[in-house]
């Protein structure tokens, strides 16, 4: 399957390009947010085909690709213009936001981070080869390099704006006036500088990343001011201009200071742990990575590696540890191939090993480790002992990358010993886990098992082998799919099913089952039945946007229902008083599972009635 047909599978189940909000990648994930989660089906993601995994983590989908990511990220984009300036809808914890915006602002700029600390490392090893660092060319390759770390707040300010909603070419232009020639002159003459009489404060923002931060925030603020007070025939200059006008000042007056002081707070903590107790960070990385990287918290460290790479040059919050736990998914993995008896587990742990090695882990942790459980406390214990060996002989990295065998030229910097520790503590690392996994041992699945559940799940998907009926979950006029004022159903996109132009305020379980999800805004909601019909009833046309107002949920999560049972109350005459149709989407999500899904032909029903046959 080439990169256009997956980007077009994967956008066939979250609801089509209208219905993304942010989208953006690391190495091996596509991150993405959406307006209606509800047209959200992970599940289908997973059995696509070129799909290694999909989960959501602090309130943002992840979808794994592996390497080619790039690629289907790109063929998405082409598919669609995403509006990256539009807000997604609130999480539930502060947490899973926080965690959310420190992922969108730093993941886009990461490749140019990597790629200027690559460039330094090479020039590390051509001086070591005879290169003059007199010589122009060395001069020129090692501004090139620096260009990546001293202009991160303007890249800073255009990620941090296509998040936190505010123009990003306003945001950018912050970052210059931070960088701007003059100012550099005048804090580096030494003079005192008053604005309006307030004194600025001499601080380089060279390679800083918590001022553009505080400054985009603010921007954020002040541009929906200056747009509320800007009169409509002069807005078009007006705005911008209130907007630099307002924030610059204040940047240079408070913010930035601010964020300096906070940068060097964070450096000092740093150097505290890599002085005192060099041992410990790495250590417990390298331990408990793969649980940061399970439930996302991860992404909770970026703004002090970033803070790091500009203070230092270096990092050793995450580098040291992650490398060896990397080296460990792949260990164990190899030590299941090895063991194993099951040939398919053995060409999947085989592929997962050798990939975890070049610094992919989704395959190993996802099919592997975190499936069988043994073989992940053995990557926990290997990723520890080789991370306290890398902490104690002071391993760092020195510019970003996702660590692996491909990726050790990150952790040659200046000390020529750096790189050879960092191969000794992946060393370490890949025997213990690789022994470890071969002495707890697994549940080896049989082959005859495996054959057996294959066709236990044909004969049950077998569209022949009966007729399953769905009721209606509620009383009114039954309507086709193609007349519903929705592109996303009536094309059909997330599965075949029928409408209803509702009667009556409820909705009742329309077959015994279970609820897979009640969402957030309550005005959708997921079921399957016993015979493994997946359901998803949709009340009204962006009806997500009312936040659940209007909505009153009876069931949650994982709850049985018998058929009849009331699942939601809503109130349509007040829903259609706010400006939104009331029809009820009825949609089988897993059509491809069976023959044909047929729907009644438009009728009046009553609730409980036949409505859908999934063949």
């Amino acid at each position: 399957m080439n990169h256009q047909e997956l980007a077009q599978k994967i956008l066939d189940q979250v609801g089509g390009i209208n219905n993304i909000t942010q989208l953006a990648n690391c190495a091996t994930r596509l991150r993405m947010n959406f307006k209606d989660e509800s047209l959200v089906h992970l599940e289908n993601i997973k059995k696509i085909n070129g799909v290694i995994g999909a989960t959501k983590k602090s309130g943002q989908y992840q979808i794994i690709i592996g390497t080619d990511v790039g690629n289907v990220c790109a063929a998405i984009k082409k598919l669609g213009q995403v509006d990256l300036t539009t807000t997604p809808e609130k999480k539930n914890k502060k947490i899973d936001q926080l965690m959310d915006i420190f992922a969108s602002i730093f993941t886009p700029v990461i490749p140019a981070i990597t790629a200027a600390g690559m460039i330094k490392a090479m020039l590390v090893v051509c001086v070591l080869l005879g290169m003059s660092k007199e010589s122009q060319v060395y001069s020129i390759i090692s501004f090139i390099a620096d260009a990546g770390f001293y202009f991160l707040p303007i890249m800073l300010a255009f990620s941090s704006a296509n998040k936190l909603g505010c123009n990003p070419y306003m945001a950018a232009m912050i970052g210059g006036v931070l960088l701007h020639p003059n100012f550099v002159a005048m804090v580096s003459a030494g003079e005192p500088i008053y604005l309006l009489g307030l004194p600025v404060k001499l601080v380089s923002y060279g390679s800083s990343v918590i001022p553009i931060i505080l400054a985009v925030w603010l921007m954020t603020y002040v541009e929906r001011f200056a747009d509320k007070i800007s009169p409509r025939p002069v807005k078009f200059f007006m705005k911008p201009v209130l907007t630099i006008l307002i924030v610059a000042p204040i940047v240079l007056i408070i913010l930035g200071p601010l964020g300096s002081y906070i940068g060097m707070g964070i450096a000092t903590v740093t150097d505290f742990l890599n002085v005192h107790v060099s041992w410990l960070v790495p250590t417990l990385m390298g331990a408990f990575m793969p649980l940061l990287v399970l439930t996302g918290m991860h992404w909770s460290f970026l703004p002090i590696l970033m803070t790091s790479y500009s203070t230092y040059g270096y990092e050793a919050i995450m580098g040291p540890g992650s490398l060896v736990s990397n080296i460990c998914q792949g260990g164990a993995s190899l030590s299941v191939a090895l063991k194993t008896k099951n040939k398919e587990l053995k060409q999947l742990a085989s592929s997962a090993g050798i990939t975890a090695l070049m610094g992919i882990t989704e395959p190993a942790m996802y099919g592997i480790t975190l499936k069988l459980k043994k073989p992940l406390i053995a990557v926990m214990i290997g990723g520890g002992i080789g991370g306290f060996y890398a902490g104690m002989m002071g391993v760092v990295r020195y510019t970003s990358g996702t660590p692996g065998l491909l990726s050790l030229p990150i952790f040659i910097g200046e000390n020529p010993m750096n790189i050879v520790h960092a191969c000794i503590a992946c060393l370490i690392g890949f025997i213990v886990t690789f022994v470890l996994t071969w002495m707890f041992g697994f549940e080896d699945p049989a082959d005859s098992e495996i054959d057996k559940q294959e066709n236990k799940n044909v004969v049950k998907k077998n569209p022949l082998s009966k007729k399953i009926a769905i009721y209606s979950p509620t009383s009114g006029k039954t309507v086709q799919l193609s007349k519903v004022n929705d592109e996303t159903f009536a094309k059909e996109i997330t599965g075949k099913g029928i409408a209803i132009d509702p009667f009556d305020n409820k909705i009742v379980a329309p077959f015994d089952g279970e609820v897979l999800t009640v969402f957030r805004t309550k005005h959708a909601i997921g079921l399957v039945s016993t015979e493994g019909v997946e359901l998803l009833i949709h009340i009204g046309i962006d009806t997500v946007e009312l936040e659940g107002k209007y909505f009153t949920a009876y069931v949650h999560d994982g709850d049985r229902i018998k058929k009849g049972d009331v699942l939601i109350e809503f109130d349509q005459n007040a829903i259609k008083a706010a400006g939104y149709e009331c029809i009820i989407p009825i949609i089988v999500t897993n059509t491809e599972d069976y023959l044909d899904v047929i729907g009644i032909k438009e009728e009046n029903v009553e609730s409980g009635e036949q409505i859908i046959t999934v063949f």
